[in-house]
C-alpha cells in the first residue's frame, strides 16, 4: 500500500515526487522541483537535494548541515503560497512556500521565496530568500475614540495614537 506524498499534492508519493527523486524523470515545473525537494528532506534523500542544485548553489551547499536538518526535523507539511513563471516552457521561476517542521517538540516554519532555473532541460534550485509572514498583532487593537491604555485619561487619538 502506498502513502500520500509528503509534499501535500494529494497524490501518492510513487506518482508524485518519488520519480523525480529517484531520477526516473525530471520535474516538469519549478513548483514540482520545490515539492520534490521538500519530499527529499522528509525521505532523507540527501543526494537528490544536492543534485537538484544549480552549479552556483553547489558551492554554498553544506552536506553536514543538510543531513543534520533532515534527520533532526519532524516534517509537518508544505504550503505553496505563490509561483511566478516556472512552467514547463519557462526557463526561470520563483516559488514561495512555507515548510513546517518540529525539532525537539518545538514547531517551526521556514518561509522562503526560491529561485529556479532550467539547465539542460531540467529544473534546478538556484537560491532562496527568507520571507516573513504577515505581521501578528500581540495586543488588542485600541480604537481611536477609546481611552488611551497608558492611563492618561485622554482618548487614544489625542494621546499615544498621534
Amino acid at each position: 500500500m502506498t502513502k500520500p506524498c509528503p509534499c501535500g499534492s494529494g497524490k501518492e508519493h510513487v506518482e508524485c515526487c518519488t520519480p523525480y527523486i529517484k531520477g526516473e524523470k525530471p520535474a516538469p515545473t519549478a513548483e514540482a522541483l520545490m515539492r520534490s525537494r521538500y519530499s527529499a528532506y522528509v525521505f532523507k534523500e540527501l543526494d537528490y537535494l544536492k543534485k537538484s542544485l544549480a552549479p552556483e548553489a553547489v558551492d554554498g551547499h553544506d552536506d553536514a548541515s543538510v543531513k543534520d536538518w533532515a534527520e533532526k526535523a519532524e516534517w509537518l507539511g508544505l504550503e505553496i503560497h505563490d509561483t511566478w513563471a516556472g512552467g514547463e516552457t519557462d526557463d526561470t521561476g520563483i516559488v514561495e512556500f512555507t515548510a513546517r517542521y518540529a525539532i525537539d517538540g518545538e514547531e517551526l516554519a521556514h518561509r522562503e521565496r526560491s529561485e529556479f532555473r532550467k539547465i539542460a532541460n531540467e529544473w534546478r534550485y538556484v537560491d532562496g530568500t527568507m520571507v516573513s509572514g504577515p505581521p501578528v498583532r500581540k495586543e488588542p487593537k485600541v480604537g481611536r475614540n477609546e481611552p488611551c491604555p497608558c492611563g492618561s485619561g485622554k482618548k487614544y487619538k489625542k494621546c499615544c495614537g498621534r
